[in-house]
């Protein structure tokens, strides 16, 4: 997905964990962080509880959903996704996306991923991996002013 592409619509969840959300929910209120996670992953735990304090950092300014990608079968699991979610403190609410449909129109490969869309629904920022909080939190911010 390329920078200032306007956020799609979030549809094709096999299911919802802690709440559904559309893009009208989200665009024109104030921007939004999508974070794309497996519970195959090990960075994606790692960073988890940096992802937790920055959604909770930004709590009034910044909508967070994290979006369940599997990598392979095993990761299909729903009830072992919800145990990593709560284990790892998810209480965002989790697109799970076991047929790709969200990840395909990102055009997403990488968990963890962090696409920041500003509040009118352009993707300014987009990174993969476990590290770069700093540039996530840099980029937040321009995208609120700060």
């Amino acid at each position: 997905m390329k920078l200032r592409t306007p956020m799609p619509e979030i549809t094709g969840a096999t299911e919802w964990i802690n709440g559904e959300v559309t893009r009208d929910d989200l665009v024109g209120d104030k921007p939004t962080l999508f974070h794309f996670w497996s519970v195959s992953c090990g960075m994606c735990k790692e960073a988890m509880p940096q992802v937790n304090q920055f959604r909770d950092d930004y709590a009034d300014e910044l909508n967070v959903i994290a979006v369940h990608m599997p990598r392979s079968e095993k990761d299909l699991d729903l009830d072992q996704i919800k145990e990593v979610a709560a284990e790892h403190g998810i209480t965002q609410p989790i697109f799970v996306d076991s047929e790709h449909k969200l990840t395909d129109v990102f055009e997403n490969q990488y968990v963890p991923a962090y696409y920041v869309f500003d509040a009118e629904g352009n993707l300014r920022h987009f990174q993969a991996g476990g590290s770069g909080m700093k540039m996530l939190t840099k980029r937040v911010n321009r995208v609120l002013g700060k």
